[in-house]
């Protein structure tokens, strides 16, 4: 096995042993089978999951907790894409040696999530790109097409939705790193953007970013994005759509197996089509602790966790999409997996979240403030410049 990362170890231990990776909660219970597998072929060098709460603000704030402490819990960790350089600027995960990852079989724009300054601090492990899942019963009963517009859907989220009883669009708009995500897609759609470069520079005082949070608001106002939907996040919205509660649903890729199966009540009466606009590149990289007792073992980890062997089990055991590009043209994943042409060209066409090394403050910010927006308590104009204000502070260290 080729060695990956090489993190900076404590100094009074050796470099391998049992380690233990910590992750968001599983949802579908693909990762212990992975990681068995591994143990099984690495009986001194056992891996032990760990796995935390399922909210994404849960799990940040609690890997924070213990790598702010500089304990040396966690080896491994399965972090969101957009908490790389968070914690590559705070010292909390080591730099990567990518000679041992097989970096040229990724996606393109993949491998940018993964560094900070130029400099490589993860390895991509499970790419994301939000979709968009539409009734295709009651789209065809009306005679249209899915929207390849937001002012499509917005059109038909507003006129067609009430026909048959079923609210017009959701995403996840609870004030969380989802809320985040959600704003981020609708500025961008827009053409605007939230913060540049690695975050030094506050863009979000424009017109494109006024544009893109009044489409969000301006539904909520219409009525066409029910007020139900200002307290989802992934999995309330996801059941909202399998209880046949909405018209259209963005949301990421893992929701196409769940609302096929059954007890879904619109299984096999759905499709879905990339985001009208542009979405926001999700998914998780891993990283290497700093202060790892055994580095070579978590390196090794890497690269088993990046192989292709693994990378297939993360697409067909945990409907989540691989990072390896070829995989997404694998005759029997296709067969499997029919959407998968659709989530390539969605993931090839999304953009990152801002970088920053303190997106933990930049994402409440934006979340607090649009949601104080969504809810109808201050205009999108004066969101704007709260939040020009807010991230301007942010940026400064203030």
């Amino acid at each position: 096995m080729p060695a990956g990362a090489v993190a900076t170890p404590a100094a009074t231990t050796s470099d391998r042993g049992p380690i233990t990776f910590v992750t968001g909660k599983d949802l579908t219970g693909y990762l212990q089978p992975l990681l068995d597998g591994w143990n099984r072929a690495h009986p001194a060098e056992r891996v032990t999951l760990v796995q935390l709460p399922e909210a994404a603000d849960d799990v940040h704030a609690q890997m924070v907790d213990s790598l702010r402490s500089g304990s040396a819990r966690f080896d491994v960790l399965n972090i969101d894409v957009a908490w790389t350089s968070e914690f590559a600027g705070s010292g909390w995960i080591a730099p990567v040696d990518g000679r041992g990852l097989p970096l040229g079989s990724l996606l393109p724009h993949v491998l940018d999530t993964a560094t900070f300054r130029g400099r490589l601090y993860a390895a991509p492990y499970v790419t994301n790109a939000g979709l968009l899942y539409y009734r295709k019963d009651l789209l065809a009963r009306a005679g249209v097409q899915p929207p390849h517009t937001w002012a499509e859907l917005a059109k038909d989220a507003a006129t067609i939705a009430p026909r048959y009883g079923v609210g017009g669009y959701a995403g996840q708009l609870f004030p969380y790193e989802g809320l985040t995500v959600n704003l981020s897609e609708a500025v961008q759609s827009a053409g605007g953007s939230i913060l540049a470069g690695d975050g030094e520079k506050v863009t979000v005082d424009s017109d494109a970013a006024r544009q893109g949070l009044d489409f969000l608001v301006s539904g909520v106002r219409q009525g066409w994005i029910p007020k139900a939907a200002l307290t989802y996040k992934e999995e309330e919205s996801r059941a909202a759509f399998e209880q046949g509660k909405l018209l259209f649903l963005r949301n990421w890729p893992y929701v196409y197996d769940s609302a096929g199966a059954a007890g879904s009540k619109v299984a096999g009466r759905f499709g879905v089509v990339p985001l009208p606009g542009s979405s926001v590149l999700g998914g998780s990289n891993l990283a290497v602790n700093a202060h790892s007792r055994h580095p070579r073992t978590a390196a090794d980890l890497l690269a088993y966790l990046m192989s292709e062997q693994a990378q297939r089990q993360v697409l067909a055991r945990g409907s989540l999409p691989p990072v390896r590009a070829g995989l997404y043209t694998d005759p029997a994943l296709l067969h499997e997996f029919p959407y998968l042409p659709i989530l390539r060209q969605s993931v090839e066409s999304a953009k990152p979240r801002p970088k920053s090394a303190r997106y933990d403050q930049v994402s409440l910010a934006v979340a607090a403030v649009t949601s104080d927006a969504l809810n109808g308590r201050i205009t999108p104009d004066q969101a704007i410049a709260t939040l020009n204000r807010d991230l301007r502070e942010i940026v400064a260290g203030r």
